[in-house]
């Protein structure tokens, strides 16, 4: 039997397995594409019905190493999470915390600074215009956050969270600071963090050429963004085939 595949034997003693494999899968391959940042960021995935229990990365381990059983288990609602020995991030567990608490939709949540989401998040209109397809998939469906305050210690965790309450919007662009995604799965939110960063980068190079812009209809810009909410399984194809190659070239992220 193949190293790969006895990684992909689930670990019995571990809870929910598969979350910790797609979750660990997600921050490696964030990792592989430069959206991380240093050993800051973090991605959260809920696992109970309400959405106040949740994984999350541990406090600075760098994306590339993290593996299914380093995920912590963190329950939203308890007041004393950043006082046990393995406390996460203070900021990320007031942006995530809140966000579980107060956004149900929200059953995943990937917040980094990636390059070209933070040049969109550091203009005085960080509105991503619907200037392709890609762009055009996020038309009506995020919102800017003008007003920073800080670090996301828990009273700025509080804001954030009441920006993310529609459940049409799915990324947050943080103004002067980056981007949170949200979605329903590790799947669903990796794939839209994946194509707002290409869309941010479409739209900034095309910015840099100087040139009038192409934007489309607020119709059309409708249309696309309706089809692509509908596009079947194709968040799903895209972590699959990300896991496949990760099983191939470093199936310790499953462990």
């Amino acid at each position: 039997m193949s190293l790969a595949r006895l990684h992909k034997e689930p670990l019995s003693n571990l809870p929910y397995y598969k979350e910790r494999v797609d979750l660990a899968a997600a921050f490696r391959w964030t990792a592989r594409l430069n959206m991380h940042e240093a050993v800051a960021n973090h991605f959260s995935l809920s696992v109970n019905e309400d959405g106040t229990k949740f994984l999350m990365n541990p406090n600075q381990v760098h994306f590339s190493r993290i593996k299914a059983s380093d995920l912590l288990l963190i329950d939203a609602n308890d007041p004393e999470t950043l006082s046990g020995p393995n406390a996460p991030d203070p900021t990320a567990w007031g942006l995530h915390g809140a966000i579980h608490r107060n956004v149900r939709h929200a059953r995943c949540a990937m917040h980094v600074h990636s390059i070209h989401a933070t040049v969109l998040a550091s203009l005085a209109d960080s509105t991503l215009p619907p200037v392709d397809q890609n762009s055009a998939m996020f038309f009506n469906r995020h919102v800017v956050d003008a007003n920073y305050g800080g670090l996301a210690f828990e009273e700025e965790g509080e804001r954030c969270s009441q920006l993310l309450t529609d459940p049409k919007v799915k990324v947050m662009v943080m103004g002067n600071h980056g981007v949170m995604v949200i979605g329903d799965s590790v799947a669903d939110t990796f794939n839209r963090m994946f194509y707002f960063e290409r869309a941010a980068e479409t739209y900034i190079k095309a910015l840099w050429t100087g040139r009038p812009l192409r934007t489309l209809s607020d119709e059309i810009a409708e249309k696309t963004a309706s089809e692509m909410d509908d596009y079947p399984g194709q968040a799903e194809r895209h972590l699959a085939e990300l896991k496949a190659i990760l099983d191939e070239e470093e199936p310790v992220y499953r462990n």
